[in-house]
């Protein structure tokens, strides 16, 4: 009993640390509209577009600021990510670069197990609302069709902070995901659709997390997810 005790502190404690960090916002083959498809290879092999969930009018406002903020690095001589990280910490002076990279580790590893799960719930409060419109199409789809996905996720090889900048009152921050993970879907009947359930791929994703800076609520939700090209 008093080991069941300790497990569930620290389970607890470990909840509390990434919401946190990245907080619960109040506010993989598979069929094509999956925002993480992609084909095996016969050898690990890094992501392609295919892993974009398409949000136009994001990406074009994230091209925006990151024109802008290169111009402003530019003009003082500073790292343009180095800038956005700065002007972060003026609007939020308790925003840590490091710990929150270390919340999107855990935010990235709840969202794509909890995506392979068809988990909605748990997915709601971490995502925009654009995003999330795309995941949950993609779990409706592929239970329609009554498949099921599994994902397992290998590890987290890195996690980089690429992009940061201020629009308005709102913080954003890119982050670089190396990974290794094994998907594979399957029917009703346990058949392999897609995948390969000894296949380890190398996944690279580039997820944006934003918050407004001048709200009491202490929470990240991802807003946008990409690949390199």
């Amino acid at each position: 009993m008093f080991d069941l005790i300790v497990f569930a502190m620290v389970a607890a404690g470990t909840i509390l640390w990434l919401r946190s960090v990245l907080g619960r916002r109040t506010g993989q083959e598979r069929p094509p509209t999956d925002p993480y498809s992609r084909k095996p290879g016969a050898e690990p092999a890094e992501s392609s577009n295919d892993r974009v969930v398409a949000l136009p009018d994001r990406k074009r406002a994230d091209k925006d600021r990151a024109d802008q903020a290169a111009s402003a690095g530019d003009e003082t001589g500073q790292d343009p990510l180095q800038q956005g990280l700065g002007q972060i910490r003026q609007a939020d002076p308790g925003f840590d670069g490091e710990g929150f990279v270390a919340g999107a580790r855990g935010a990235f590893e709840m969202i794509v197990n909890s995506y392979a799960a068809g988990d909605l719930d748990t997915l709601r409060p971490l995502l925009s609302d654009e995003v999330f419109d795309n995941f949950a199409r993609a779990v409706e789809e592929r239970q329609a069709n009554d498949h099921q996905l599994e994902t397992t996720l290998v590890g987290i090889r890195d996690a980089t902070l690429i992009e940061a900048s201020m629009d308005g009152r709102v913080a954003f921050v890119t982050v670089k995901i190396a990974s290794e993970q094994i998907n594979v879907t399957r029917d009703n009947d346990n058949n392999v659709v897609e995948g390969d359930p000894g296949q380890i791929a190398n996944v690279t994703d580039i997820w944006t997390f934003a918050r407004n800076t001048r709200s009491r609520n202490p929470n990240w939700t991802l807003v946008a997810t990409d690949a390199p090209n």
